[in-house]
């Protein structure tokens, strides 16, 4: 009895090694997006703490815009001065306009007494004189209207400017995640492309593994996989897993991961979506992929 009781017991433990045989190795990753800043200046806040959850739009530094309020400020009086120079030219044009028709009428009355003989040669000279000052007096007028315009155009643009690089003095987080690592303290100084803070989605993980081309058939897009990672006590843990995306294209068995066997073997890279709510899984950790569908 006891001899078929340990025979039952090591067929048992057979099996059991066989179910969580891998059929690949990989490891864990996140899309990680590096916040960085847009502005200089000196920061004023960075309100994240490494490991900490935050939302998308969440205000992650903040950078001191007290000289971008003074140009702006400085701005505002350069539009003023120049939209008042805009007013003036107007109310100019406006005058000349209204003295260059009465003198047109002038001139074209003038020109029908001449011809019929009621008035003088001198008189149609003034005519024409008053109708050719007033003309030039309108282009000059207009001239220094598309002057006033462009330089009006020219200061509403760096306001425009100014109040864009006031906006992002405050960096806010672009997507929802978790603070990986943050790079720089309140007080120290910003420059546009400097790092603040790095960033990724942690509640779903992707597990990059390499499959043998031999095995590439049991796998398809948005198929059920299983993943295995090391558990408490030595213990193994089995999570389900999606197929994501699948490569077009082999390649050898990265250095990181070959076993002897594999080191001339071409494989294809696989991702696998695999729920991380309870945070156990970390980037970087090492796995193992087990074909034949999802954990029961």
């Amino acid at each position: 009895m006891r001899i078929r009781f340990a025979a039952a017991a090591a067929t048992i433990v057979l099996a059991a090694c066989a179910t969580d045989t891998p059929d690949a190795y990989g490891t864990f990753e996140a899309t990680e997006v590096t916040v960085s800043a847009e502005t200089s200046g000196r920061f004023l806040s960075v309100p994240v703490e490494e490991g900490s959850r935050i939302a998308s739009g969440a205000i992650v530094a903040v950078v001191d815009t007290a000289p971008l309020v003074l140009q702006r400020a400085e701005l505002g009086a350069r539009r003023a001065t120049v939209e008042s120079r805009a007013s003036e030219a107007d109310a100019q044009w406006n005058v000349i306009e209204a003295q260059r028709v009465v003198a047109q009428r002038e001139y074209e009355r003038t020109a029908r007494l001449v011809a019929a003989a009621a008035a003088t040669s001198q008189q149609a000279d003034r005519a024409t004189r008053d109708l050719r000052t007033l003309e030039a007096q309108g282009e000059v007028v207009k001239a220094t209207k598309a002057t006033v315009s462009r330089d009006l155009g020219t200061v509403r643009a760096q306001i425009a400017v100014l109040e864009d690089r006031i906006e992002r003095s405050v960096v806010v987080a672009p997507a929802p995640g978790t603070v990986l690592a943050r790079y720089v303290e309140a007080g120290e100084l910003a420059q546009p492309g400097l790092p603040i803070v790095r960033i990724a989605a942690l509640d779903t993980l992707t597990f990059r593994a390499y499959v043998p081309e031999s095995q590439l058939r049991q796998l398809k897009l948005g198929g059920d996989v299983t993943v295995q990672v090391d558990g408490t006590g030595g213990s193994l843990r089995r999570l389900p897993g999606k197929v994501r995306w699948i490569s077009a294209t082999a390649e050898f068995t990265p250095t990181p991961i070959q076993t002897r066997e594999e080191r001339v073997t071409q494989v294809y890279a696989v991702k696998i979506a695999v729920a991380n709510q309870d945070g156990g899984l970390k980037i970087g950790m090492p796995g193992e992929l087990i074909l034949g569908g999802a954990v029961k």
